[in-house]
């Protein structure tokens, strides 16, 4: 039997996956998705959130998109790995995604130029014909190239009187601010700029509960106790992957050694182990 099970948990509540449904709004992202709500209404261009490692950009993107997914008018792809060798194999792979025809009677790749102008004919038709909102999500963009974010940028330049036709969200690491620096042209499109901090020392508690109920939990007696929970953010500083990945090795330890609640000693001796690996390695 899993160790959720035991515990009185219909499922893993502190997995790792960016699942929408387990997605905690703390203040920052609550912020972070309501800003860029309001930036896709309003059809205003680029959108740029950055944070550190694990204080979960992803999971934000998985749940701005199980919102927008219902909305009829929009057509959004997400793009989660952005590895690309050169321009024409991300503006074919943009062709790809929103299922753009190429002529068939061509035999030859096209160019960097035709490809642009086949998506910007695109474009037009959804954005402005048929007044769809188009969206391109690109998580962990710190690993675009420079040349594919030149694309990006000639992309945004595509324009009505009153909106972007394109509407970019960049989501990565804090690495991607002095690059976009760079590249003047981009930084000046930006509409929204926004940086995702960890969660606050008062916010822990409702993170771990929320989880907790998520996966199914409905006991009265929690399984954290007060003092767990300071060791826990004094430990991982508020950064949400860390929380959640010392929170389910708490979990194990609980049913290992036959214990009730996660105390202060129990955090204490997971931290130990942690700390000695990190040394090893």
């Amino acid at each position: 039997m899993s160790y959720y099970k035991i515990l009185g948990l219909e499922k893993e509540p502190f997995s790792t996956s960016p699942d929408p449904g387990f997605f905690y709004q703390s203040k920052e992202h609550t912020s972070a998705l309501y800003r860029l709500r309001i930036s896709i209404e309003l059809r205003r261009g680029l959108s740029l959130i950055l944070g550190d490692v694990g204080t979960g950009k992803t999971t934000l993107s998985r749940r701005l998109a199980q919102l927008l997914k219902s909305e009829s008018n929009v057509l959004m792809t997400m793009i989660l790995n952005p590895l690309y060798e050169s321009e024409t194999q991300f503006l074919g792979d943009l062709m790809e995604r929103f299922q753009i025809r190429r002529d068939p009677t061509e035999t030859k790749e096209p160019t960097v130029l035709e490809y642009m102008k086949m998506t910007e004919k695109f474009l037009f038709e959804k954005g402005v014909e048929e007044d769809k909102t188009v969206i391109i999500l690109i998580d962990e963009a710190q690993k675009l190239s420079e040349p594919c974010l030149e694309c990006l940028r000639s992309l945004l330049n595509y324009e009505t009187n009153e909106y972007k036709i394109l509407q970019l969200i960049l989501m990565g690491q804090m690495e991607l601010l002095p690059r976009i620096r760079h590249i003047k042209n981009l930084w000046d499109r930006i509409s929204l700029k926004y940086v995702i901090n960890p969660l606050e020392k008062d916010e822990l508690q409702d993170f771990i509960n929320f989880r907790l109920k998520q996966a199914g939990y409905v006991s009265r007696y929690p399984l954290f106790g007060d003092d767990a929970i300071r060791k826990i953010y004094n430990y991982t500083q508020g950064y949400p992957r860390k929380i959640a990945m010392l929170c389910h090795d708490a979990l194990e330890y609980l049913v290992m050694h036959k214990k009730e609640m996660v105390d202060e000693k129990v955090v204490q001796e997971l931290i130990r182990r942690d700390t000695v690996m990190a040394a090893g390695a």
